[in-house]
């Protein structure tokens, strides 16, 4: 069986339909908090780049409220992160919904993470690779720093990534995925509740 292409397709439904009535539980009670929480809306939808760069819309639970600046721009993030938010966060359950995504096929269970549309036009063609499979729930830089580690590092794991996707690395994989969960490593890059934005190859 060609795993890339067939039974990496396999995996995802099997195991993501599997953990979406696993978590079932976890995801209706989390709906129903948050949605008393932040007045009515629940998931945060964004658009990100998929595989081949062709564009989806990504759903993740909300961590942060929609306060803006007297110009009504969005607050930087570390304003905005909600108390219960960081909490979502630091146990991962805001990434619970995406399961939703991979049983659509919009992600995969293991890839590089979807990125901002944004980003699509800084890559150099090297970095642009990382588009050559689906973008993932979690991934090889997820376990190898997660967002605690630099552009370059990133870049460079996923790209690796690509260049080895196999069943016994999935594996592998989503099982320090949860180790890593269970010990809050590597939530944030340092001075920033979330990532640094990519800023290109300057």
């Amino acid at each position: 069986m060609n795993y890339p292409e067939v039974g990496k397709r396999v995996l995802d439904l099997f195991l993501g339909s599997l953990m979406l009535f696993v978590f079932s539980p976890v995801f209706v009670s989390l709906f129903l908090i948050l949605t008393v929480y932040y007045k009515g809306s629940p998931f945060f939808f964004q658009f990100r780049p998929g595989k081949d760069g062709r564009v989806f819309r990504i759903i993740k639970f909300k961590t942060m409220s929609d306060q803006t600046d007297a110009n009504g721009n969005p607050l930087p993030d570390e304003q905005r992160l909600t108390g219960f938010g960081k909490l979502i966060r630091n146990t991962s359950l805001d990434e619970l919904p995406q399961l939703l995504n991979v049983i659509k096929g919009d992600m995969s269970l293991v890839g590089p993470r979807p990125l901002l549309v944004e980003y699509l036009s800084l890559y150099n063609a090297e970095q642009a690779q990382r588009h050559q499979v689906k973008p993932g729930v979690t991934g090889w830089a997820q376990i190898n720093g997660r967002n605690a580690i630099s552009w370059p590092e990133k870049f460079k794991l996923d790209l690796w990534y690509v260049k080895h996707v196999s069943f016994f690395l999935d594996v592998k994989i989503l099982f320090q995925t949860l180790w890593n969960v269970l010990r809050g490593k590597g939530i944030s890059q340092q001075g920033h509740v979330t990532m640094g934005k990519f800023k290109g190859n300057t």
